[in-house]
């Protein structure tokens, strides 16, 4: 099977601040294309789906005879919307299911148009990627991202995958796992938590302490909590509890 592989990421200093995206389009045919901009204000979610959309963007400018199109990204928010979310929105007139407007609803028309498009010619798959772990495509757009947030312009790559193996020094052959092996971690139960996040009903809240964690969750009924170990790690679980619980009201 014939694959266009791709992968995003955003960034803010600030949420709202300064920010930047990320794009990396592998085509089946060997050709890489590296794409990035900047916004002077952002949240990080606007730039997440800023990435999306100008990778969709890129495939449909761009076409190369393909069966299938992979999106890898780590934001959660993304995730849930392009796969569930969106199409209650439409429906609803892009109301949440409490009658509220939906956020960044101009991206996310967007993005659900590109998507319609898409659709009627290839298989469009979406992959969750954990951030911030060493996963090579991952790292290398959160890189770029990092950089327009910074105010720096990095230098974008088009051309093969074998000079682009070479100035990395990396193999894109699994180019979605965990490619960078001096980045390994350590297990981690034994690394102290960075704090626990504890859920009760929708209610998300995050302690410093086991046992305020404990205190809040202990014996009651359907509560969920979680330790974790940084501070990105803290907000990924937030958002894709946010979202679990978002899509079960509808």
């Amino acid at each position: 099977m014939k694959q266009i592989r791709i992968f995003t990421d955003g960034s803010s200093r600030g949420n709202p601040g300064p920010s930047g995206w990320g794009v990396v389009v592998l085509y089946p045919s060997g050709k890489i294309n590296e794409y990035g901009g900047r916004a002077d204000v952002a949240t990080n979610n606007q730039m997440e789906l800023t990435a999306c959309l100008e990778a969709l963007r890129a495939v449909e400018m761009k076409p190369e005879e393909t069966d299938e199109i992979v999106m890898h990204l780590d934001s959660a928010y993304v995730l849930g919307g392009v796969t569930g979310w969106v199409y209650s929105w439409e429906k609803n007139g892009w109301k949440t299911s409490t009658g509220e407007p939906v956020q960044n609803q101009e991206l996310w028309k967007a993005i659900a148009a590109l998507i319609f498009r898409l659709k009627m010619k290839y298989t469009l798959v979406w992959e969750k990627v954990k951030g911030h772990v060493g996963v090579f495509g991952n790292e290398r757009v959160d890189a770029i991202a990092t950089a327009y947030a910074d105010g720096t312009v990095p230098l974008l790559y088009s051309g093969s995958k074998e000079k682009y193996e070479k100035l990395y020094n990396n193999s894109l052959e699994n180019m979605e796992h965990v490619a960078l092996p001096d980045r390994k971690s350590p297990p981690k139960s034994t690394k102290p938590a960075y704090s626990y996040v504890s859920m009760l009903g929708p209610m998300i809240e995050v302690h410093k302490t086991w046992d305020e964690c404990e205190s809040r969750v202990k014996g009651k009924s359907g509560a969920k909590y979680k330790k974790v170990f940084s501070k990105e790690e803290e907000e990924e679980l937030i958002q894709e509890w946010t979202l679990m619980s978002l899509l079960g009201d509808k």
